[in-house]
């Protein structure tokens, strides 16, 4: 799947890059589902000690939160572009309800992974957009085998929502980097 040559150029770009979220930088990671978006984030947090990585699926609203993603994210990302610490509250999946408030300092590297983490209203602030891609069925069957049988009718319908997400927002046209995990 995703090995840490990945996350070492990945690394490297934002790194040699001037930072773009305050004295800090930001690498977005997005594609659908199942892709290796995670996988990627945590190789990546690996390899650069003291990263910060938040998942957009904390900070969504249930399986129908999408739509109210982008906000969230430039909630936490505005105030860290100005040099003060972001902040953002989490979706606590089991009680359907948002959980606690986690505070992001300034500085260091920031890793955002998940569907939708990048939107063009923060495109200023992204010094790396990583766009993680594979086969439809090899996510699905890899989401299944992730979350267990009984998510697969809202994998399913989720698919419809990120696919819409990602072609109106053309993510992959504006990545840095694309990456195929089939």
């Amino acid at each position: 799947m995703l090995g840490s040559e990945v996350a070492r150029d990945a690394a490297g770009r934002v790194l040699a890059a001037p930072p773009t979220l305050g004295a800090g930088r930001l690498v977005c990671i997005d594609g659908p589902t199942g892709s290796g978006k995670t996988t990627l984030a945590d190789a990546l947090a690996q390899v650069v000690p003291g990263t910060t990585l938040v998942h957009t699926d904390d900070l969504l609203h249930g399986w129908r939160g999408l739509a109210g993603l982008a906000a969230s994210v430039e909630s936490l990302l505005t105030p860290l572009g100005a040099g003060d610490a972001g902040r953002w509250t989490r979706w606590d999946w089991h009680a359907s309800a948002w959980a606690e408030t986690n505070v992001v300092e300034p500085g260091g590297l920031l890793v955002l992974e998940g569907v939708g983490c990048w939107s063009p209203a923060i495109a200023d602030l992204v010094g790396l957009l990583v766009w993680v891609e594979a086969d439809s069925d090899v996510r699905l069957e890899r989401g299944v085998a992730r979350d267990g049988e009984a998510m697969r009718e809202h994998l399913v319908r989720w698919r419809v929502d990120e696919t819409a997400l990602h072609a109106r927002l053309r993510t992959r046209e504006h990545a840095d980097l694309v990456v195929s995990t089939d």
